[in-house]
């Protein structure tokens, strides 16, 4: 079979954890930050798991790192 290329984009934007969860950063962070509340904003700088329903979407495109 032959190899499978990565979603370069994705490999960049995607981590993974030790037990194979999948992490992201949050969206809506990058300008038109006066009108968001510093609580919002605080929360935007977590990073959280990618959700169940994308999870094989992503999986696919980073196909080497689990």
């Amino acid at each position: 079979m032959p190899k499978i290329k990565t979603r370069r984009a994705a490999a960049k934007r995607f981590k993974v954890t030790g037990s194979g969860k999948i992490v992201r950063n949050k969206a809506y962070k990058s300008h038109i930050l006066t009108k968001k509340s510093a609580k919002r904003k605080k929360n935007l700088r977590q990073s959280t798991l990618v959700d169940k329903s994308d999870y094989k979407r992503v999986k696919d495109m980073i196909p080497y790192k689990f």
